[in-house]
């Protein structure tokens, strides 16, 4: 995928316009709009309506929730396969104990880079997403996510 700047931490993550500029405001708007309307003229539409209103927030939200967590999975995939292929076998047994954020954060680290940061986030216990990335100095770009 072609990118005009390269990816580094500061602009790392990806906003949709037309879904969280578009598709957000309108439906917050329909619902301001559907409870105003059962305060004003309550009725059994008006109810329906809110509820309605509700309900697509909800999707809205768990419809990126969903996205995002399939997105992980298949990370933490990717880390479990790229560790194996570039920890120390000493090291590799000890896979497993990374946490799901520790491995999200650890994909933007290069090949060179990732056997050492791999062994200090997990000696240390760093469990911030934002540490681990800020301790990445060659930043292995992701252009394609959810």
């Amino acid at each position: 995928m072609a990118q005009t700047t390269p990816q580094t931490f500061e602009n790392h993550t990806r906003l949709v316009p037309a879904y969280h500029m578009g598709a957000f405001p309108l439906l917050v708007i329909n619902l301001l709009w559907s409870g105003y309307r059962l305060v004003r003229n309550f009725s059994p539409d008006a109810v329906v309506a809110l509820l309605l209103a509700i309900a697509l927030l909800l999707i809205f939200f768990h419809a990126r929730i969903f996205a995002l967590t399939v997105q992980d999975r298949v990370i933490r995939l990717e880390m479990r396969l790229r560790m194996e292929k570039l920890l120390p076998a000493d090291f590799r047994p000890r896979i497993p104990d990374f946490t799901l954020g520790q491995l999200v954060a650890l994909r933007f680290a290069s090949d060179e880079e990732l056997p050492d940061l791999a062994r200090k986030v997990l000696t240390e216990n760093i469990t911030s997403r934002k540490t681990i990335k800020r301790m990445i100095k060659k930043w292995n770009p992701d252009y394609l996510r959810a």
